[in-house]
């Protein structure tokens, strides 16, 4: 996956390819939908405890929602 440089997270990749909206999520985690909506633009990102929680409720690891910025040896 290629970024711009500002991306974090891929949780609007995630939540698409589980045909889920920025409302569902907010509805599972009691959050306001602008809030999802930054997470999903990049414009804020969620915390760690937060990050949890999102993954928990898609079902993935947590790291599934982390743009890879780094090579794995």
């Amino acid at each position: 996956m290629q970024t711009n440089g500002k991306d974090i997270n891929r949780l609007k990749v995630v939540l698409a390819e589980q045909k889920r909206t920025n409302k569902w999520l907010a509805e599972q985690l009691g959050k306001d939908q602008a809030t999802v909506s930054k997470w999903c633009t990049n414009t804020a990102q969620p915390g760690l405890e937060m990050l949890l929680k999102i993954a928990e409720c898609l079902d993935v690891v947590a790291r599934q929602l982390i743009v890879q910025t780094k090579k794995e040896e």
